[in-house]
């Protein structure tokens, strides 16, 4: 059985930092690209950032370029997202997905397996 795991959700200040990982079971972890989407109140699931399988090619949303940093470490099955200089705006459940592919992609519907999210809000 798959499992994602996503932690390290919270409640941060404007300007803080914020690591979030997600643990993967059942699948082998380096056959998979990796995403992260996050979803708030009201929104559609929307991309966040995403990693090809072997860590080679990253990709990101704009609105995120430059503050947060995806990596993955397949020896530990784990995929992060670094997050720094967090906005208010940055309000969301996050969630980590593995598509088996070694093209990542930004569109939610290709991946296969989805964690069950972790919350992160940033206060003003």
């Amino acid at each position: 059985q798959v499992q994602l795991v996503e932690s390290g959700g919270g409640l941060v200040q404007a300007g803080g930092a914020l690591r979030l990982s997600c643990a993967a079971s059942g699948l082998t972890f380096g056959n998979y690209a990796m995403g992260w989407f996050r979803q708030s109140p009201g929104k559609e699931r929307e991309f966040v950032a995403a990693i090809s399988l072997n860590g080679g090619s990253t990709y990101y949303a704009d609105s995120v370029k430059g503050r947060f940093t995806i990596s993955r470490d397949n020896a530990k099955n784990t995929v992060y997202l670094q997050m720094n200089s967090l906005k208010p705006e940055d309000t969301a459940i996050y969630y980590c997905a593995a598509r088996p592919s070694v093209v990542a992609t930004t569109t939610p519907n290709l991946y296969l397996y989805w964690g069950q999210g972790t919350q992160v809000t940033v206060s003003s």
